[in-house]
């Protein structure tokens, strides 16, 4: 049975055919543009990145199977080894973005041949993400991760992380940083005996650079990054969220400096409540230059780079 073609589609979910019977569509199917003239049951609205073997049925992606994607380099291969084995381990869907071109070093691991590798030179996890990660692609995945490669996983279990952003309703967050770390926000650094937490402690000294806010973090802040603020190189994202900051990325951004002021804007809701620091699994951030971002930073991020040590 053939049906009509429009340029624009009706109000209703209710079309007619030439024969004059009615055909009932989906809202998705008749107003994704360019599958008007698809007979019902044809349209394929969304995707996922799951690997689809030649011959046979794949596995189905698991409502609560989540994805983990990082851009990486060769010369952290075994910090990176480390992560991908966990998230691997916790079933998660697994996508690497090469910025330095080497996708080859990395078949002597034994999970290389089960994640996407994606390769270009001298391109940030955010021109990869505006790219690879449309959210029509990735809404079959709960959360995603969008990390950087120069993190420790010691401390930290995927799907006990998982389990608590769900229970405390976050659509946005990280895990905290230990002590250890290069920490640029007090915000993220890790509270003891704590799940999670949602604003910067008055009671944790951390070398930090300055947060551009004369009254600093008092305990009465409300704004970023004060308050239901995560930082750019661990964020945790859920479908929702996703969605939302992917259409806030800029197709010519580069390293993303102060994208994370405005993710905020993405937490459904009130970013005080639904955005926050997990402290039960936590990692360390060891804050390694890549492709020479150090050497190409502006004179701003020169002058953000002079850290101090500071408590409110």
């Amino acid at each position: 049975m053939e049906l009509e073609t429009q340029t624009s589609p009706q109000p209703s979910h209710v079309r007619k055919s030439h024969e004059g019977e009615h055909i009932c569509l989906s809202q998705s199917q008749y107003r994704v543009p360019g599958s008007e003239p698809l007979p019902k049951g044809l349209v394929a609205n969304t995707s996922d990145l799951q690997m689809q073997p030649l011959w046979g049925r794949r596995k189905k992606v698991n409502s609560t199977t989540s994805l983990f994607t990082a851009a990486v380099g060769i010369k952290q291969i075994e910090m990176v080894d480390k992560i991908v084995r966990k998230f691997l381990s916790s079933d998660f869907s697994v996508m690497l973005f090469h910025y330095d071109g080497v996708v080859d070093g990395w078949k002597e691991l034994e999970w290389a041949d089960s994640v996407v590798h994606i390769s270009a030179i001298n391109q940030t996890k955010w021109w990869f993400a505006k790219r690879f990660l449309h959210p029509d692609i990735v809404t079959e995945y709960s959360y995603i991760f969008l990390w950087d490669e120069d993190l420790g996983v010691d401390n930290f279990d995927p799907e006990r992380y998982i389990s608590i952003i769900k229970t405390e309703g976050l659509e946005i967050s990280q895990p905290a940083l230990d002590t250890r770390s290069e920490m640029h926000h007090k915000i993220t650094a890790r509270w003891s005996n704590s799940t999670f937490h949602r604003l910067s402690s008055l009671f944790i000294c951390v070398r930090a650079k300055p947060s551009g806010n004369k009254h600093g973090c008092d305990g009465t802040n409300n704004y970023p990054p004060c308050t239901g603020w995560v930082e750019l190189m661990a964020p945790v994202f859920s479908r929702a969220a996703w969605r939302c900051v992917w259409y806030m990325i800029q197709s010519d951004l580069n390293h993303a400096w102060g994208l994370d002021i405005l993710f905020g804007y993405c937490a459904q809701g009130d970013r005080t409540k639904n955005v926050g620091v997990i402290d039960a699994e936590y990692i360390v951030h060891y804050g390694l230059p890549t492709f020479g971002e150090l050497q190409n930073k502006s004179e701003d991020a020169h002058r953000d780079e002079e850290y101090m040590r500071t408590c409110y």
